[in-house]
């Protein structure tokens, strides 16, 4: 409630951007005061629970609910995120250069809508610099995905040096890596996610994978971020062409370029769409998933989760784990105390022991 009536008000009478920036900076300063992590955690963490936890990955996911990618682009507020309730959460999108994106504005709130459109373009200040932040965190309480994309001023055919140099960078920093060939703010990115493109892509990115595993001697997961706006084809053959390449798993999905049933004024503004609007899609496109691959390619589903019942709805459809962006800006951290506690109820209503029984359920 604290959020609700106090500060969602402030952030949303501000700028989009501007309110995110003051919000990143504010969890990053919460983290290193000292008490500020433990505050965090009384107020707004999930105490994990037997049922909910997840392992995965080779990973130990305390809870089923991560922060997805886009909103802590530069690794800044790791400790912050970690301390309210989130299971997991993912850095980025990071290229291996820094680039200060698209002009502003290039954040748009969608209130009747509850949804967002984003045309940021991938702004970050470069692989090197999240390293450094990310070497600086001596304790991790939740883990860690790295975003991975390409430098706008790169083209795609040398798209694959770009992922490469930022696993190179990074790999000794992230717990598990995700290659984004899907936001739909970097021109021609989405073109790799199909044909030919895909298939040399991820050949590329698990060469250098594989190279970093025997350098560290520690094997670290790669999943891909897929695009919502696809055909059942062009699905298929993605899908497909990730399980060839032997990817660990898959995140569904990105944002939209569809704006069909929408409401706000801001509708006609360009970029991604998040939020309520993404939710049914990218729940079909897990299920699509799921059913192609026998469940045997592990899903995070991410797209439109405001309540339990629509994390539900992804696990079922055949989602191990889930992520949220948009809720937390329009609800505030409370969310995830609710997720969990709601999860948990429907979980005990439909006789599951534990959430990895509820993965693909609708489809036994």
């Amino acid at each position: 409630m604290l959020y609700r009536h106090f500060g969602k008000p402030i952030f949303f009478k501000m700028d989009p951007e501007k309110a995110h920036h003051l919000v990143i900076g504010g969890l990053n300063k919460a983290a290193w005061v000292p008490g500020g992590s433990a505050g965090m955690r009384l107020m707004y963490g999930v105490p994990e629970t037997a049922d909910m936890a997840v392992d995965l990955f080779g990973l130990h996911f305390p809870t089923p609910v991560g922060l997805a990618a886009g909103l802590d682009k530069n690794a800044e507020a790791v400790g912050g995120f970690s301390s309210i309730g989130f299971g997991f959460m993912e850095v980025g999108t990071v290229t291996p250069k820094s680039q200060p994106g698209n002009d502003s504005p290039r954040l748009f709130r969608l209130l009747p809508d509850e949804a967002l459109i984003n045309r940021m373009g991938f702004n970050n200040e470069g692989a090197d610099a999240m390293a450094e932040r990310l070497k600086g965190l001596k304790k991790r309480r939740i883990p860690v995905a790295v975003n991975i994309g390409r430098n706008k001023v790169t083209p795609n055919e040398s798209a694959h040096e770009d992922y490469r140099q930022c696993i190179r960078t990074l790999y000794p920093y992230g717990d598990f890596f995700v290659v984004n060939i899907s936001s739909p703010n970097t021109p021609d990115l989405r073109s790799l996610q199909h044909g030919s493109e895909l298939a040399h892509l991820l050949a590329e990115v698990k060469e250098e994978m594989e190279l970093q595993r025997k350098k560290s001697g520690t094997a670290k997961s790669l999943l891909v971020k897929i695009a919502p706006d696809v055909s059942d084809s062009e699905l298929e053959y993605m899908v497909h062409t990730l399980s060839e390449a032997g990817v660990d798993g898959v995140i569904a999905t990105n944002t939209t370029l569809s704006r069909e049933g929408l409401k706000s004024e801001k509708a006609g503004e360009t970029g991604g769409l998040s939020g309520k609007p993404l939710r049914d899609r990218s729940t079909e496109i897990i299920r699509s998933i799921y059913r192609q691959t026998g469940g045997r390619l592990p899903i995070i589903g991410s797209g439109g989760i405001f309540t339990s019942q629509d994390a539900y709805d992804k696990i079922r459809a055949g989602a191990s784990l889930v992520e949220i962006y948009t809720a937390l800006i329009y609800e505030g951290p409370e969310v995830n105390r609710r997720l969990h506690a709601g999860l948990r109820q429907l979980l005990r209503r439909d006789g599951f022991r534990h959430i990895s029984e509820a993965v693909g359920a609708d489809h036994h």
